[in-house]
């Protein structure tokens, strides 16, 4: 059976609901689907309710790793509007072992290594995130 016939959705810790708010519904453009009591708010993305951000001052920004990913048209567009919303892109300079330069371009963007484009940025708290597309 497992779970690959089931929707999952991505929960985000963050210090400052307000701060937060900001940036999912002011610089990204998320809707918010429904507040819960806890202070938590789930967003919808791709027409469902995919996203949670709650608060949680022990546990925010604590992963390194890419929390969400975006999968989009065209990742220049995107990342064009996005830049106009006040988000920053990341910039990241280095090749792989197997020789792939996943260095990003000015606008932060970098070849993905199955093909097409990538771009990573951050909350407030850290919390890292990507676009990607084919083109």
């Amino acid at each position: 059976m497992g779970l690959s016939r089931y929707r999952l959705n991505a929960f985000i810790a963050v210090t400052d609901m307000t701060r937060a708010e900001a940036f999912y519904e002011g610089k990204l453009g998320l809707s918010v689907v429904r507040a819960d009591a806890d202070g938590s708010k789930v967003y919808a993305s791709g027409g469902v309710e995919s996203l949670v951000v709650y608060p949680s001052p022990d546990h925010a920004g604590r992963s390194t790793a890419t929390l969400v990913t975006w999968y989009v048209d065209d990742v220049e567009l995107v990342v064009d509007e996005l830049t106009s919303n006040g988000v920053t892109f990341e910039q990241y300079e280095g090749v792989l072992e197997s020789g792939f330069d996943y260095g990003t371009d000015e606008k932060g963007i970098s070849p993905r290594a199955g093909g097409g484009k990538v771009a990573w940025f951050k909350d407030a708290d850290g919390n890292t995130f990507s676009i990607e597309g084919d083109r």
